[in-house]
């Protein structure tokens, strides 16, 4: 790994340690010849995934756009950051456990809504209001009365 103080090709390996819940390795590096210290981050490398979106349009599965999505139901709701960064985890690794190179936008939002209900069913309305386009209140209304018979 190249020292990203003074370019230096080879550095050492201090810690390694697991992180993201077990999903990366987090490892302290040092250079020897300019004696710094620094953090990097392994990662598993997964296969890009396209997302179908409803126009029939593609484009690669991007992670911030969940978390803006489930931050912004989450808005001044009572959830915490890192049950929010957990919902968000879970989300993505049922994306990736489809194993599919290509999943359609509805998929993920299924996915996404799914787990928002069980985090909190405020944020799972807001969430679906705007994903399922409601027209009017009266498809608002359907759509609560479906979680209250839950």
């Amino acid at each position: 790994m190249k020292c990203p103080y003074c370019g230096h090709p080879d550095t050492r390996v201090i810690d390694s340690r697991p992180a993201d819940e077990g999903n990366s390795i987090r490892r302290r590096r040092s250079c020897d010849v300019c004696g710094k210290r620094f953090t990097t981050y392994e990662k598993v490398e997964t296969i890009p995934l396209i997302v179908i979106k409803k126009d029939n349009n593609r484009e690669q599965y991007d992670r911030s756009k969940i978390e803006s999505g489930v931050l912004r139901a989450c808005y001044k709701r009572p959830v915490s950051a890192e049950l929010i960064q957990r919902t968000i985890d879970r989300i993505e690794t049922r994306i990736f456990s489809l194993e599919e190179k290509e999943i359609p936008s509805s998929d993920v939002g299924e996915i996404v809504m799914d787990e928002l209900k069980e985090l909190d069913e405020v944020a799972y309305v807001r969430f679906a209001s705007v994903y399922r386009e409601f027209k009017d209140v009266n498809t608002f209304m359907d759509e609560l009365k479906k979680i209250l018979d839950q």
